[in-house]
C-alpha cells in the first residue's frame, strides 16, 4: 500500500472511530434506562425521553449545520463537530437532574447527523468513484461495530460502576477521534460551489426527496420490528432475558457484515437497483419474522439477517443522496440521518399501536413488512422517473438539432 493509500485508509478509519462514538451512545442509553431513571429521580416512561430527546437534536441540528456551516472548510467543521459531541458527553457525565440530562442529550444529538453526512461526503472525495459506497460504508461501520462491542461495554460500565461512565468514556473517545482528524485527513476547502443558497437549492430536486421518503418508510419498517426485539424474543422465543445482550450482539455483527457487503453490491447492480432489492428482502423477512420467532435458533438466524440488509441500504441510500443533490450534497446526506430518526419514532410508534391492539409480539414485523414494501414502491418510483428523464433528455436534444 502506497503512503497516500495508506494515509487515506487512516482518514477513513479515523472518521469510522466518530461513528464509533456516536453509535455507542445513540443505543446504551437504551440498556441504562433503568439506572438513569434511578439517578436522575424519575420514573422509566420519564426517562425515555432522554432517548427522544437525542433524536430530536438529530433531526434539527442535522440540517441546520449542513446549511450553515456550507462554506467552512470540512476538515475545520468535523473536529469542532466532534469536539461539540466531546464536551456534550462529558456535560452527561456530570449531569443528575432531569433538565440538566435533558439539555446535554438534546445538545449531544446535534453534531451527528451532520458528522455522518459531511463525513460521508468526505469519505467519497478520498477515493475513487467506484469505491465510494464502500469509503462510505467504512465511516457507517463504526456504528455497527459500536453495536458488536462499544454497547454492550459501555452497558457493562455502568450496571457495574456508575450510569455516569459510559459517557464520560464515549467523551474521551470524541476527543481522540478530533486528533485522529486534525493528524490524517487532508485539508478539505469547499470547492466553491458550496454556500447556503446551493444547499437549499437542492431540496428542489424531486429524487432528493423520493431517497430521503425511502429512508422514512423504508427503515421504518425495520424499527417496527427492532424496537421490540427484548419482548418479541422472551415471549416469541422462550429466549431468557439474560441472553438478549447476546442476541443484540447477533445483530450488530449482521450490520458490520451488511456495511462490507454495501460496496460489493453498488458496484455488483448499482446504487439504486440494490437498494430495491435489499429493501424488498426486508420486507420478506419481515412478513415471517413473527412466525420464524417461535423457533429459537430460526429467531436469532433472522435477527442477525436483519441486521445485514438495512446496512446494506445505508450505504447505498447516503450515496443516492450525494449523486442526486449535486451542488447540496451535505444538506442532502445530513438530512439522511435526520430520515433516519424519523423512521425510528415511525416504526416504533406504529408497532405500540398493533400491540395495544392486543394484536401480539408477531404483529410489529407484519406493520414492518408493509413499511419496507411501501420503501421498495418509492425506490421503483425514483427509477422510472429516472429513467424517463434519460430518454427525454436525447430526444430534446434531438429537436434542438433539427431547429439549428
Amino acid at each position: 500500500m502506497s503512503p497516500a493509500a495508506r494515509r487515506t485508509t487512516f482518514a477513513i478509519l479515523a472518521l469510522a472511530l466518530g461513528g464509533f462514538a456516536i453509535g455507542t451512545t445513540e443505543f446504551v442509553t437504551m440498556g441504562l434506562l433503568p439506572q438513569i431513571a434511578e439517578g436522575t429521580g424519575v420514573d422509566i416512561a420519564t426517562a425515555g425521553h432522554y432517548v427522544s430527546a437525542y433524536a430530536l437534536g438529530v433531526v434539527i441540528g442535522a440540517p441546520l449545520i449542513a446549511v450553515m456551516a456550507a462554506k467552512m472548510p470540512r476538515k475545520g467543521l468535523l473536529m469542532g463537530l466532534m469536539g461539540f459531541f466531546a464536551v456534550a458527553h462529558i456535560a452527561i457525565a456530570f449531569a443528575d437532574t432531569y433538565p440538566t440530562v435533558m439539555a446535554a442529550r438534546f445538545l449531544a444529538g446535534i453534531p451527528h447527523g451532520a458528522f455522518f453526512g459531511i463525513g460521508s461526503v468526505v469519505a467519497a472525495s478520498l477515493v475513487s468513484h467506484q469505491r465510494r459506497t464502500a469509503a462510505v460504508a467504512t465511516l457507517l461501520g463504526g456504528l455497527g461495530v459500536a453495536n458488536v462491542i462499544g454497547v454492550p461495554l459501555a452497558t457493562l460500565l455502568g450496571q457495574r460502576y456508575s450510569w455516569h461512565l459510559p459517557y464520560l468514556v464515549v467523551g474521551l473517545v470524541a476527543v481522540v477521534t478530533v486528533a485522529a482528524i486534525g493528524v490524517f485527513l487532508p485539508h478539505q476547502s469547499p470547492s466553491g460551489e458550496e454556500s447556503m443558497r446551493s444547499e437549499m437549492r437542492s431540496l428542489r430536486r424531486l429524487q432528493v426527496w423520493l431517497a430521503l421518503l425511502i429512508g422514512v418508510v423504508g427503515f421504518g419498517g425495520m424499527f417496527a420490528m427492532y424496537s421490540y426485539i427484548t419482548p418479541t424474543m422472551t415471549e416469541l422465543a422462550g429466549l431468557d432475558e439474560s441472553y438478549i445482550p447476546w442476541v443484540l450482539a447477533a445483530y450488530g455483527i449482521g450490520m458490520v457484515t451488511g456495511m462490507v457487503l454495501s460496496g460489493r453490491v453498488a458496484n455488483r447492480v448499482g446504487v439504486l437497483k440494490g437498494i430495491i432489492i435489499a429493501l424488498s428482502l426486508v420486507g420478506a423477512l419481515l412478513a415471517v419474522f413473527g412466525w420464524a420467532a417461535q423457533v429459537l435458533w430460526l429467531a436469532v438466524v433472522m435477527v442477525f439477517v436483519l441486521g445485514v440488509l438495512p446496512s446494506i441500504v445505508v450505504p447505498l441510500l447516503q450515496t443516492r443522496l450525494m449523486d442526486v443533490a449535486h451542488e447540496g450534497q451535505s444538506l442532502a446526506a445530513a438530512l439522511n440521518h435526520s430520515t433516519l430518526n424519523m423512521a425510528n419514532a415511525l416504526g416504533a410508534w406504529l408497532g405500540s399501536l398493533v400491540l395495544a391492539a392486543g394484536w401480539g409480539y408477531g404483529a410489529p414485523s407484519l406493520v414492518g413488512a408493509g413499511l419496507a414494501v411501501l420503501g421498495v414502491g418509492v425506490a421503483v418510483l425514483s427509477a422510472a422517473l429516472e429513467r424517463r428523464a434519460h430518454v427525454a433528455r436525447p430526444a430534446a436534444r434531438q429537436v434542438e438539432t433539427a431547429n439549428v
